[in-house]
């Protein structure tokens, strides 16, 4: 890849990650030595739908790096920029998140500075661990607890049951003391944060079909066990976070059973009844087990959001202090046909756990494009496949055609691919899976992109090890822990554990094997991941810039002034020659992990070769930038043909002061 001028989100670039409405943050363009001669570069903001333009200035150059210095002015919460370059010979050029083009560009894809309070700086520190708790423990406590109507017991030697309906119903006990006497295991991998799936009553394995939002359930050992659990967790630095259905509860949920064939009823307005009777009603995807919540109700959004003693806050709060949500099918709550009050509700949501304990993170499902969802007004981040784990298992799988029953019973032989009906898994290029996280990243404010959660796999999927191509496991596990987002291991991945399908994932975890030659290998490799993740800043927030792309290979560095982190990724053998001037201070590279070779010419010029598949890591040293230019240099600002001088910051803003960071 030719050397081509970068901005990314990152310190680096941006003077304030956090900036209030009304504050002029200093944002800055690396352009390589003798790109132009460029006779101007500015900025080009779209405040209220209107083009606003600033200057930038040349503040000098550093490792052949010609940086430009410009102010913005955020004008709105979500307050999007784009760089502009005019060539001396008359050419135009436009930088946004997809990249550098010749033609104007749409104003979802530029970069974005967002005025709403920030995630707290924790979030972006944490390796996230996820448990299914049927499945992860089982304490000698589970055994007093009787087994509930529903359920179809099993060993945790059996196998699972992916059809139904054993498939939601099959039960093998994991408790939350069986979690806690396995917490050390978390402390050895490295993991910081553990999501806990629904814990509370239910009639299923998964509890998405939630009884009660209100108590923990029996089963797991009560809200005396979650308590502990938490504290626990905090002992050994690990932070929890919960899970919330904010679509839909389960039919047996006590707001559900009052109104259901009793019109009238208080909670009547909680759900979308269709009848006159209350006995037909709106329900997720057509089960008639999870009834719709109706969020156009104010008692529904006391009860569950605002009010002092709402769900949302309950379990934030003393004596249970979990340390955030997930929040189920967030991409559906509040939207049914006409309707849409789903910024509301995750606005609502977000205002609440502000005011409860701001030290908080709050991320949302959306499994598809969340791009119009993720713009820092509710969630940090999400729980997305396309601008991650969709991608990675199109360039890393090699679907092995295995037949795997399904819900009904049914053999089915095409891989498994999050529910696409299109053939199982696509086939990727390395250049198809930079272009797709690309895509799908575009339109994400940089500080949200680093809380969109980063997996592998969840419960949700099959397992990528399942269809995993010979030797991608360390690439893929690689890639997770080193680009931008919030890595998240899947309980049981770190053992090799296979599944079909998101039922089959589910499977119970296999302690006791750990000193197996092939277990004890892949969590060693797990381990030595997440500590090179924990261990360097720059891979938790620092800039993110490609460097190579070729249909085997990817190679990027993650930067910050104290340190940069180059990765290479490949499926086949490498051989990736990068410029002059791309990496400054390659020759001074040390290596880290994996097995490649890094070499570096008399200019400058670096070739990164290994035979494949291979994962390799170096530091290198900081990024070297010139100081800011003076402030007085850099302000001048126009907006459309009205003088920014007739508008101040203040006049924009006015009343709007809680909104800033």
């Amino acid at each position: 890849m030719t050397p081509a001028p970068h901005h990314d989100g990152s310190s680096l670039h941006v003077s304030n990650l956090a900036p209030a409405l009304g504050e002029v943050v200093t944002v800055r363009l690396r352009v390589p030595a003798g790109y132009g001669p460029l006779a101007a570069v500015r900025t080009r903001s779209n405040p209220d739908h209107e083009p606003e333009w600033t200057d930038a200035v040349r503040v000098g150059v550093a490792d052949a790096w010609e940086w430009w210095d410009a102010p913005v002015t955020v004008r709105n919460p979500r307050h999007g920029y784009r760089w502009m370059l005019q060539h001396a010979d008359g050419r135009v050029e436009w930088l946004n998140q997809t990249g550098l083009h010749r033609i104007e560009t749409l104003d979802s894809e530029d970069f974005a500075l967002v005025a709403y309070p920030a995630p707290p700086a924790w979030m972006n520190e944490s390796v996230m661990y996820q448990v299914f708790p049927d499945r992860f423990a089982r304490s000698a406590a589970a055994d007093e607890h009787p087994t509930p109507e529903w359920a179809i017991p099993a060993a945790w030697s059996d196998p699972v049951d992916a059809v139904m309906p054993a498939r939601s119903q099959q039960f093998y006990g994991g408790d939350l003391p069986g979690i806690i006497e396995k917490l050390d295991h978390l402390v050895s991998l490295g993991v910081n944060l553990l999501y806990l799936t629904p814990v509370f009553p239910a009639e299923s394995n998964h509890r998405y079909d939630a009884a009660s939002f209100d108590r923990i359930d029996p089963l797991l050992g009560g809200e005396e066990a979650y308590i502990r659990l938490v504290e626990e967790a905090h002992a050994r630095g690990i932070r929890v976070i919960g899970d919330l259905t904010s679509n839909h509860s389960g039919d047996s949920h006590e707001w559900f059973r009052a109104p259901l064939g009793n019109p009238g009823a208080p909670e009547e307005d909680f759900y979308y009844f269709t009848d006159e009777g209350n006995t037909a009603y709106v329900s997720w995807l057509g089960y008639a087990s999870l009834p719709k919540f109706d969020w156009s109700s104010e008692e529904l959004r006391r009860r569950f959001v605002s009010g002092e003693d709402s769900v949302v806050a309950k379990w934030l709060k003393p004596p249970y202090n979990a340390d955030g949500w997930r929040i189920d099918v967030a991409n559906m709550t509040g939207r049914l046909g006409a309707v849409d009050l789903n910024a509301e509700v995750r606005q609502l949501l977000r205002e609440t756990m502000l005011q409860v304990d701001p030290d908080t993170i709050l991320l949302g499902e959306s499994t598809n494009d969340a791009v119009s969802d993720l713009q820092g007004d509710g969630w940090h981040g999400a729980m997305t496949y396309p601008s991650f784990t969709r991608p990675l298992w199109g360039w890393l799988s090699e679907p092995t055609g295995a037949p795997y029953l399904d819900a009904d019973g049914g053999e089915v032989t095409e891989s498994w691919f999050f529910g696409q009906p299109i053939g199982g898994i696509p086939r990727y290029t390395a250049r198809e899976f930079t272009e797709a996280v690309t895509r799908f990243t575009a339109g994400i404010p940089w500080r949200v992109r680093l809380g969109n959660m980063q997996p592998l796999d969840t419960h949700d999927t099959a397992r990528f090890a399942t269809n995993a191509a010979p030797g991608a496991i360390p690439v893929a596990v690689g890639l997770s822990l080193t680009m931008p987002g919030l890595p998240v291991v899947f309980a049981g991945d770190e053992f090799g554990l296979l599944g079909a399908d998101g039922e089959a994932s589910r499977t119970p975890m296999p302690w006791g094997t750990e000193g197996q030659p092939e277990v004890a290998e892949r969590l060693a490799l797990y381990r030595d991941l997440i500590a090179l993740r924990r261990s360097h800043p720059a891979l938790q927030d620092g800039g993110f810039r490609w460097v190579h792309v070729d249909d085997e290979a990817v190679v990027f560095v993650r930067e910050s002034e104290s340190e940069s982190v180059l990765v290479l990724a490949t499926r086949g053998d490498a051989d990736a020659a990068i410029p002059a001037g791309t990496l400054p201070g390659a020759a001074s590279g040390e290596p880290v992990f994996g097995d490649a070779t890094l070499a570096v010419s008399d200019d400058g010029a670096v070739v990164l070769s290994a035979e494949g598949p291979a994962f390799a890591v170096w530091l290198l040293p900081g990024v070297v930038a010139p100081a800011p230019a003076p402030t007085e240099e850099t302000a001048e600002v126009s907006r459309g043909v009205v003088d920014a001088d007739e508008q101040t910051p203040a006049e924009i803003v006015k009343g709007a002061d809680s909104t800033g960071a």
